[in-house]
């Protein structure tokens, strides 16, 4: 049987299956983890609705448990709050960048107002350079979306604040 404490510390090490530079905890998806009689109950909530790899990371984050002797496990999604850009770790942002991947730059878009996915000057993840263009508002996945830096020409993915 694991603690809270020791189910949070090997949930630090299950990347994303999608952005695996960074764990499931750095993304602010593991929203909570509980221990029950004779296991574990993990609320997580993905990065949107229709993300499709929830299911993936609903068993990843159960695998890793159960192997580190966490007993019963259930992971269940929880849609409400919404998942927002703003529950990315510090760190992880930094560990995008390094990955090649632009982070979000300010704060998710709050109330009613339009979501604005275009930040007024991207930085290149690889150059740092602001002198980007916008290539597709969607890249691999409808969070990111499809850059290219006009300094150093590589192209790269900004994950869109939401």
């Amino acid at each position: 049987m694991l603690t809270e404490a020791q189910a949070w510390d090997v949930l630090r090490a299950v990347p994303d299956p999608e952005i695996p530079a960074i764990s499931v905890t750095e993304l602010g998806i593991v929203r909570e983890v509980l221990a029950r009689e004779g296991g574990l109950h993990v609320v997580v909530t993905p990065t949107y609705s229709g993300c499709p790899a929830t299911e993936v990371i609903s068993q990843s984050i159960h695998d890793a448990l159960v192997g580190a002797g966490a007993g019963e496990v259930s992971v269940e999604t929880r849609l409400a709050p919404a998942w927002t850009t703003d529950w990315i770790a510090e760190p992880a942002k930094e560990k995008l960048r390094a990955y090649g991947i632009a982070p979000p730059q300010g704060d998710a878009p709050a109330g009613p107002q339009p979501i604005r996915f275009v930040p007024k000057k991207l930085t290149c993840p690889r150059c740092g350079s602001t002198d980007t263009v916008r290539l597709s508002e969607f890249g691999a996945t409808a969070c990111k979306a499809l850059y290219r830096c006009q300094s150093c020409r590589e192209p790269f993915e900004y994950f869109k604040p939401i």
